[in-house]
């Protein structure tokens, strides 16, 4: 908690003079701590500059959930995208479960009421938890289910997230779930490490994402999650009421954006990052090229 409060504290010194002035015509976008935010950040400042005529900005890299949603409710930031079944319950701290259309309902309403902050419509992919081994582990052992990596002996090594190990939609409710047996606790380490981890025989199991483009260049498999432990993950524009008053054709440009990007679209996008070490901002403006966005 220490770590949490003094890192928010330097966050708000660092933005202390955007704060302090009229940012006029100019949007500041954020963005967490991993590809696919960063991607995605690029990807609405371009969209919004060619779309609106203002001047889009981003600060990528500013940590977890808690950093980002902080960091847009006191306007240092004025836009980033969420996901709504980690608003559900690492934000709203509500019992994950519902369908996508529950569940931001649920979201949309909560940070109205409580944040003040506007929700838009979801940009079209969900990105859930993934529970990933290795693909020979997979063949080998035959496993399609996390209830058959559960059954398996001995215990496996386990690596997460940070957040993943806290969060109420995270490992305890997971292990709770599925009587998930590790040999000890296990590891955390940052989101950019967890593959190279598996893939270096390090941990046997860890928790990614749904889109991360490398889980298939690696030959590296996604455990069906049987028991429907995981609520839905849309990824949602999240800003503040300010700056959708004062810049209506900010809300139009992105509710045109409302369900343009699949899930195989970002898997593509982050694995032409990760995979291929292509530029960000490239791969950005080839794909809103071909989507003729």
């Amino acid at each position: 908690m220490m770590r949490r409060i003094a890192t928010l504290t330097v966050l708000a010194f660092l933005f202390l003079p955007a704060c302090q002035k009229n940012r006029g015509n100019r949007i500041l976008l954020g963005s967490k701590n991993f590809t696919e935010q960063i991607i995605l950040a690029e990807l609405l400042k371009q969209y919004i500059a060619s779309h609106t005529g203002l001047q889009a900005e981003s600060r990528v890299n500013l940590g977890g959930t808690l950093m980002c949603h902080q960091a847009v409710r006191a306007g240092e930031i004025d836009l980033y995208v969420e996901y709504t079944g980690t608003a559900l319950t690492a934000v709203l701290g509500e019992a994950p479960g519902g369908s996508p259309a529950d569940v931001f309902r649920r979201v949309k309403a909560g940070y109205a009421e409580r944040f003040g902050l506007e929700v838009l419509e979801p940009l079209g992919f969900n990105n859930t938890f993934a529970i990933v081994v290795r693909g020979e582990d997979a063949r080998r052992l035959k496993l399609k289910t996390i209830s058959d990596a559960a059954q398996e002996v001995p215990a496996w090594r386990a690596g997460f997230g940070y957040e993943f190990m806290e969060r109420q939609d995270g490992f305890p409710g997971l292990g709770k779930t599925y009587n998930l047996r590790l040999d000890g606790s296990p590891r955390t380490m940052e989101l950019g490490l967890l593959y190279r981890a598996l893939i270096e025989k390090q941990v046997d199991i860890v928790a990614g994402n749904a889109t991360d483009g490398i889980i298939s260049a690696s030959d590296l498999v996604i455990l069906e999650d049987d028991r429907h432990y995981f609520p839905p993950y849309d990824a949602v524009p999240v800003a503040g009421r300010k700056v959708l008053k004062e810049h209506p054709e900010l809300g139009v440009a992105l509710h045109a954006l409302a369900g343009r990007i699949s899930e195989d679209e970002m898997r593509q996008m982050n694995y032409a990052v990760d995979g291929l070490h292509r530029e960000i901002r490239q791969v950005v403006s080839d794909f809103l090229r071909a989507k003729r966005l």
